[in-house]
Parts: C-alpha cells; sequence; structure tokens
C-alpha cells in the first residue's frame, strides 16, 4: 500500500499510532513540534517529517492529529500554516483527539466550508492500546467520510465504530471516561479495605475477578496499585482534562454528574500530592495517605 497520509502529534499514543500506519505499508509524513521526536520517528520507521502541519497535510489523502485539547487542535488546524491549508479538497481529516463535542463541530464546518472530510475519533486503550495496535476508536462524522479512513484507522484499532454525526465521538468518549472514573474509585476503595482488613489484595482479586467485579482496570492495575507503583499508563493530569469536558457537556445537557465530579476532587488531591502524572489508578495512593496511623 503506498496512499499517503499525514500524522500530526506525536505524543505517547500518537506516535505508536503513526508507527502502526507505517507498518501497514501507508506512506507517512509526521509533524510534531519537537521537531527531534519527528525525526525520531522517522530514523523508527522511514517516511518522512514536515516543518508545519500544512506541510504534512499537503498530498495527504487521509491527515490524522492526536493533540492534547481543544486549543491545540485549533493551533493545528486553523490558520494558514495548519492542516485544513494544505488539504486537497475530497480529502479527510481525522481527529483522534480527546477534545470536546462543540470543538468536533467547529472543526466539522470548517473542513465541510474547504471541501473537506471530517471525523472526529477519540480513542481509548491507553499507551499499551497504542503500542499493540489495539485501541477503541469512538468516531463522528458523515458515512462517506468513515468509509474512506476505517481501513487505515483499522491498522491500530481493535474496534471501530461510527457512533453518529460530528462530535458522537466525543460524546462516547465522554461516557467512556466517566464509567472509567467509577471502576477505578470503586477499584481503589475495594481494595484499600482490603488491605486495612489484612487480606491478600492479590488473592481477592484472583477471586473477585472471576465473578460480576472483573473489569479492564481490575485485571490490568491491581498488581502495580498493590505495589505502589504509578509511574505509568494514563495520567491524572489528563483524566483531568476529560473529566472537566466531560461536567461542561453535562451542563450543556441539563444533567448532572456527581460521581465524576467527586472523583475528579480526589484526582486534584492525588496532583496535590505530586501525582500529576502518576497513572489514574493512584487513587488508591490518595487513600492509603489518609489512613490512620496505628
Amino acid at each position: 500500500m503506498s496512499e499517503k497520509v499525514a500524522f500530526i502529534g506525536l505524543g505517547v499514543m500518537g506516535y505508536p499510532m503513526a508507527g502502526h500506519l507505517a507498518a501497514k505499508g501507508y506512506d507517512v509524513t509526521v509533524y510534531n513540534r519537537n521537531g527531534a521526536k519527528a525525526e525520531a520517528w522517522v530514523a523508527e520507521h522511514g517516511g518522512a517529517s514536515a516543518g508545519s502541519p500544512k506541510e504534512a497535510a499537503s498530498g495527504a489523502a487521509i491527515v490524522f492529529a492526536c493533540v492534547g485539547a481543544d486549543n491545540d487542535l485549533r493551533e493545528v488546524t486553523l490558520g494558514d500554516n495548519g492542516i485544513f491549508a494544505g488539504m486537497a479538497p475530497g480529502t479527510v481529516f481525522v481527529d483522534h483527539t480527546t477534545a470536546s463535542a462543540d470543538v468536533a463541530r467547529e472543526m466539522y464546518a470548517a473542513a465541510k466550508e474547504r471541501g473537506l472530510g471530517f471525523i472526529d475519533g477519540p480513542v481509548s486503550g491507553g499507551q499499551a492500546g497504542a503500542e499493540n495496535g489495539a485501541l477503541t476508536v469512538m468516531c463522528g462524522g458523515d458515512k462517506e467520510d468513515f468509509s474512506k479512513v476505517d481501513g487505515a484507522i483499522d491498522s491500530y484499532a481493535k474496534m471501530c465504530q461510527l457512533m453518529g454525526p460530528a462530535g458522537a465521538g466525543q460524546l462516547t468518549k465522554m461516557v467512556n471516561q466517566i464509567c472509567i472514573a467509577g471502576v477505578v474509585q470503586g477499584l481503589a476503595e475495594g481494595m484499600n479495605l482490603a488491605l486495612r482488613a489484612g487480606l491478600d489484595g492479590a488473592q481477592v482479586v484472583d477471586v473477585i475477578s472471576k465473578g460480576a467485579a472483573q473489569s479492564w482496570q481490575m485485571e490490568n492495575r491491581y498488581q502495580t496499585m498493590l505495589a505502589g507503583e504509578y509511574e505509568h499508563g494514563f495520567a491524572v493530569q489528563w483524566m483531568r482534562k476529560d473529566l472537566s469536558i466531560c461536567m461542561q457537556e453535562a451542563k450543556n445537557q441539563g444533567i448532572s454528574l456527581p460521581m465524576a465530579a467527586l472523583v475528579d476532587q480526589f484526582y486534584a488531591e492525588v496532583e496535590g500530592m505530586g501525582g500529576s502524572r502518576w497513572d489514574t489508578s493512584a487513587l488508591l495512593a490518595r487513600m492509603v495517605s489518609l489512613r490512620p496511623k496505628d
């Protein structure tokens, strides 16, 4: 396969995702604000690096991006050196940033004005999912545009689904993050009780993970939680960013998210412990720090 694509943003997610595209035979041009990282990617995977988002997008049938938040997306997309300035009519932009549904609709409208396709496609599965090519991708946009990109997305996804019009992917990701917040908090509380009661935490998980309590978080995070290891995984500061998006959307919809709001407060306490970059499972670290001394 020699179809030319571009990938903008080579963070812990984008770097391996772009690598999977190259491994599938796509002709990949990358751009990253830190140019050294783009050069390192080219040295590892081939392809080419570009000096601007516009340059990277030039000649690409599909342009992918995975950046930090709404304003980061606007920065790399709009303007004279932005992605849209380099794309040709009929090509499609796929945004993997976890952002607001509002900015997804904004990008969709801006793309359509230029004769471009747009898909909002936030992902779930974390760094490990990106590295293993096993992400879940939740998409919003037009069916015609989705049909042009789902094959490429399959390079790094185990599940890719069109959820509805522009913004539907971001809304689905919000649901995902709300559910994760509750599961991680429940797991942390359970492990805290097990340890306080003198149980063998690993043995407890070995038993309950065979029943209705089983979850991805339990299977993949209990060992590091029990060991007090949090220098890995999905950072607390990014989860707080995602939860803030969820709570703003809930406000827009006239509903409340009491559990998500409470867990966000707990994550703020973890940040106060110096854990901004710790994995989200660090909720247990907060509980241990609050535990009375014997």
